[in-house]
């Protein structure tokens, strides 16, 4: 349930979208695709008991670099926007896969907050092609900073 009941998951997979749609072209599908595929590969690493470093660190830090792109309207090469979004989707999938219980199927599992962030994504691409073509950019801007700012009281534990 983590994927759409955690704060920090949800803002980091809805950011992804909104960040896609922003770039448009491939990276509408390839940034998070990238991102759901390395955190599988982060999941895997969780999984197998592999002490990954600064796990909530990481994910803070990617709620608010994320926020802080999309504040900046950060027009980047769509390789270069699935490299940042696939380093920090090592972390997150670390986290799930760290926190498995011991009872479940690995599989079913990992299929599970695959599937959840995936959909994240996809409401993020809709919601920023939405505020895109329907709002002033100010409003995609403030949304940025608002998760911007979500990250940072991540980062300092307040959240």
């Amino acid at each position: 349930m983590h994927p759409v009941g955690g704060l920090d998951h949800i803002l980091a997979m809805v950011a992804v979208g909104v960040w896609a749609a922003m770039l448009g072209g491939r990276a509408v599908w390839l940034v998070p695709a990238t991102f759901v595929t390395l955190m599988a590969a982060g999941a895997a690493i969780g999984m197998s008991g592999f002490d990954f470093p600064a796990v909530e660190p990481g994910i803070g830090a990617s709620v608010m670099i994320l926020g802080l792109l999309i504040t900046m309207a950060a027009k980047v090469p769509t390789a270069a926007a699935a490299g940042i979004v696939g380093f920090f989707a090592l972390f997150h999938g670390a986290a799930h896969g760290g926190e498995m219980p011991v009872a479940a199927s690995g599989v079913a599992y990992g299929l599970g907050f695959l599937i959840s962030t995936a959909a994240l994504h996809l409401c993020g691409v809709a919601l920023g092609a939405g505020m895109e073509r329907v709002s002033p950019p100010v409003i995609c801007r403030t949304a940025g900073a608002a998760v911007a700012i979500a990250g940072g009281l991540l980062l300092a534990g307040v959240l």
